[in-house]
């Protein structure tokens, strides 16, 4: 039998309008990475990246290419650098799903280097590592495409170097598109994603994309061209709105015996997937009876007897197990004299999202970034997730509840000021930031009840030290040395058990000896 998770929907199930579930904003940003002008290309805008990302190299590639946003990309240094996201920061619609679509073409940008191998993020969520080597060595660019659940509102798109990166990560493009309410929406976007591994159109003999596809999906072809010469089907609302020019050719599967058909392509890794298959009847034809069909998927059940007319239908799974090569077989159901057939099909892993530094936090640190004149670079998308690719100087806690409890930006050659909101970071246990040239106040950090270790030596803060500090009951270490504060030391500061440093001040008194 098959898992519950299977589902068939039919277009006999009414499909709210594109439009109605649409919200009001722009359905899709386009950004050509590396870019420094916008263009026009089949009809649809693309826009430099410039006001996404504040990191990386804009390059031009020197050989030909096909489509012209594989010209330039944005190339991020290796050196010094591992372990460390780029983020690409994209306004979205809290609550919409959205397809996310990277491109890469190598180029040849690096040299004599190896293409690099590295890792792609939304928001937080480790997507899945990027190897392009094949398809270059082919002369064709990669694509990657997943659909996520925007949390908030802005979503964050990160590449990042891992220990196979051997030079430079880049990216040539990237799409944020507003799906419809109606598109994969059986799945739990608030606990999963989806990420492509296959798309194709059976029997057609070239690519189907903007506009047959109002999202530009990338419906690949499979199989030899099959043109049936009277096809007249009128699929419209099917569930997730295929493009009608899938059904105008057909994948025949032969009648008398079951038929096999490899599909996807490649062999999976064990994993859960999502899986649609999509059919339409040919309304003309002339062979007589209808057509039903069995569908099994490795040998299990996946459909029986299903109904195929010129409406159209889609039998789809929200997690199927799959592991290694896979094959859909398609039969004539008992009774049917019809052979099968098969229009379309989308194969996509279901990924599990990663947890998210908690949303005060978050806010706590971006105004920092703020504040700070030259905040590191990779202070971009999630601090914390995933934790082999937090912010510099951010440590996090593990479990439920994601908290930065450490922040050392030591000797980093920061200036500016703290903003009063650090004191919001309520789990930090220790901040050291010494060896700056960080001036102003120092802020009430009384709330930061969990605080052991205060470095703010070697700096510029000047005005008194806040009597507020010596209510931190936990606090071992406050290093204050070297800066311009003035006033008096407080004299609740001046205990045992904790280890004050204040020499290099220009305080009205200096402390007992």
């Amino acid at each position: 039998m098959p898992p519950p998770s299977l589902i068939i929907l039919i277009s006999l199930f009414s499909v709210l309008s594109l439009s109605s579930s649409q919200p009001p904003h722009l359905p899709r940003t386009l950004i050509d990475c590396g870019a420094t002008v916008p263009s026009t290309i089949n009809g649809l805008q693309w826009i430099p990246d410039t006001g996404y990302i504040t990191s990386g190299t804009s390059k031009n590639l020197t050989i030909p290419v096909l489509d012209r946003t594989l010209s330039t990309v944005r190339s991020f240094p290796l050196q010094n650098n591992l372990h460390r996201k780029f983020c690409y920061v994209v306004s979205v619609f809290r609550g919409a799903k959205y397809m996310i679509r990277s491109t890469y073409f190598y180029g040849g940008i690096n040299g004599n280097d190896p293409l690099p191998v590295f890792d792609q993020i939304v928001d937080g969520t480790l997507w899945s590592m990027v190897n392009t080597t094949g398809d270059y060595s082919d002369g064709m660019a990669s694509y990657y495409e997943g659909v996520f659940l925007a949390r908030g509102k802005t979503m964050s798109f990160c590449i990042a170097a891992n220990s196979y990166t051997e030079s430079d990560p880049f990216i040539s493009a990237l799409e944020f598109v507003i799906l419809g309410n109606s598109l994969y929406n059986s799945t739990d976007f608030k606990q999963v994603g989806l990420s492509l591994v296959a798309r194709h159109s059976f029997g057609h003999k070239e690519a189907i994309r903007y506009p047959d596809d109002q999202f530009d999906r990338v419906w690949e072809p499979f199989g030899e061209p099959v043109i049936p010469p009277s096809k007249n089907v009128s699929v419209s609302g099917i569930w997730n709105l295929p493009p009608s020019k899938i059904f105008e050719t057909e994948f025949p599967m032969g009648r008398s015996s079951l038929r096999e058909l490899r599909w996807p392509p490649v062999p999976l890794h064990n994993s859960m997937y999502y899986i649609a298959l999509y059919f339409a009847d040919d309304h003309n034809s002339s062979t007589g009876g209808s057509r039903m069909i069995d569908v099994s998927i490795n040998g299990v059940p996946y459909y029986k007897n299903l109904s195929v007319t010129p409406a159209g239908a889609v039998v789809f799974a929200t997690k199927w197990p799959l592991s290694g090569p896979t094959t859909v077989a398609l039969s004539p159901a008992t009774g049917s004299s019809v052979d099968p057939l098969i229009n379309g099909g989308e194969v996509f892993e279901v990924i599990a999202l990663g947890e998210r530094t908690l949303t005060r936090d978050v806010i706590a640190l971006e105004a920092l970034k703020s504040s700070l004149q030259n905040a590191p670079l990779d202070w971009n998308g999630d601090p914390c997730m995933p934790l082999q690719y937090s912010w510099t100087g951010i440590t996090c806690s593990e479990g439920p509840r994601i908290r930065v409890v450490t922040l050392n930006l030591t000797g980093m050659g920061l200036s500016g000021s703290l903003p009063p909101s650090i004191a919001r970071l309520t789990a930090l246990a220790d901040i050291w930031l010494g060896n700056n040239t960080l001036s102003g106040s120092i802020p009430d950090l009384s709330s930061l009840k969990m605080l052991e270790t205060l470095h703010l030596e070697d700096n510029r803060f000047t005005g008194e030290i806040p009597l507020s500090l010596g209510n931190i009951k936990g606090l071992r270490e406050l290093f204050l040395q070297n800066n311009n504060l003035t006033g008096q030391i407080p004299n609740n500061l001046l205990k045992s058990g904790l280890n004050l440093r204040t020499s290099g001040n220009q305080f009205l008194a200096p402390p007992p000896s």
